[in-house]
Parts: structure tokens; sequence; C-alpha cells
């Protein structure tokens, strides 16, 4: 079992700032390898925003590149992922999901909201 704990969403003006946190805790059964974030706008599909690979490797999508930043700390079955988020723009606003990947089976957090108004 993995769980996943996401905090840090909110509300912020655009320009602004956010981090969020995902505490990824797991029993014996495997280590935790990949982690990453995604979002959901409104009416859209879920995307990668970034991602840890097993090998260290990252990973951003074009729309966040240079503006965010994922990073992660912790060994095997317990770490925390967190997505340090700068220059926050309208077209940001969405439902944030932390991802760890355990062998062949990827979990997913709650979600937490963000959102940058208008």
């Amino acid at each position: 079992q993995v769980q996943l704990l996401e905090s840090g969403g909110g509300s912020v003006p655009a320009g602004g700032s956010l981090r969020l946190s995902c505490e990824i805790s797991a029993n014996i059964g495997g280590v935790i390898t990949a982690v990453g974030w995604y979002r959901q706008a409104p009416g859209k599909q879920r995307d990668l925003v970034a991602g840890i690979a097993t090998d260290g490797n990252v990973k951003y999508s074009d729309s966040v590149k240079g503006r965010f930043t994922i990073t992660r700390d912790g060994l095997y079955n317990s770490q925390t992922v967190w997505l340090q988020m700068n220059n926050l723009m309208i077209v940001d606003t969405a439902t944030f999901y932390c991802t760890a990947a355990r062998g062949f089976t990827v979990y997913w957090g709650q979600g937490t909201p963000v959102t940058v108004p208008s």
C-alpha cells in the first residue's frame, strides 16, 4: 500500500508563487521509484507537469519550464516531493496531483487545487 498526502494548494494572484508538497509513504513490498506531479484543469485532460525518473532525470512540460521546479527527498518507501511554482499564470489554474510509481503500479494523491484568478 502506498499513501500520498498533498498540501500547499490555494489561490494566488498572477505572478505569485506556491509550493506544493507531497508526503509519500509505503509499506514493505517494493521501493518507490519515479515520482511526479500532474494537473487537470476544468474540462481538460490530466497532463504531466513535472517528473523525476528512477535514474534522477527530471522532465518538465514545456508550459512550465523555467517557472516550476520539482525536487524530492528521502529514500525507498518514505519520500517527500515538492513542486515550487513561480510566476504563476491564470492558465495554471488546475487541480494538481502527486504520483508515485512502485513496480508497474502508479499511485495517485487526492489532488490539491491551485487557483490563479483572472
